[in-house]
């Protein structure tokens, strides 16, 4: 039987899979003209990071259930965390100037939007997983 954490972290992850896709069509050409909405860079950070620490309770979640996503879904938090973190810290002055992550500024918004999608997907999939 499904939780309220388990439904929690389903609507989360369609809610950062749509925050990703729906501007990422709109650069496609696809879907009208709010699609385009997307939000500054730095607040980008912060949602990145906000999703992907919650990854990390569900994830661990799934270990404790001895289901094997969960140790996938682990890494892949912990890596998105990782690049959610870095550019916040560097805004913040600590650290050297990699954290900003600029060598991926020649991927614009579009390395995000597929991060966001990414992430959105492994929530979705640890709302059913956590309960098995």
């Amino acid at each position: 039987m499904l939780e309220t954490r388990d439904f929690v972290a389903m609507f989360v992850g369609i809610a950062i899979i749509a925050l990703g896709l729906l501007p990422l069509l709109s650069k496609l050409g696809v879907g009208p003209s709010w699609f385009a909405l997307s939000l500054p860079t730095n607040i980008l950070s912060y949602v990145i990071a906000a999703g992907a620490l919650f990854l990390v309770y569900a994830s661990i979640i799934e270990i404790t259930n001895s289901n094997g996503m969960g140790s996938i879904s682990i890494i892949v938090a912990l890596v998105l965390l990782s690049i959610g973190l870095l550019p916040i810290l560097n805004g913040f002055g600590i650290g050297p100037a990699f954290f900003s992550l600029s060598f991926l500024a020649g991927l614009g918004d579009y390395l995000f939007h597929i991060i966001f999608i990414v992430e959105g997907f492994f929530l979705l999939i640890s709302g059913f997983l956590m309960e098995m």
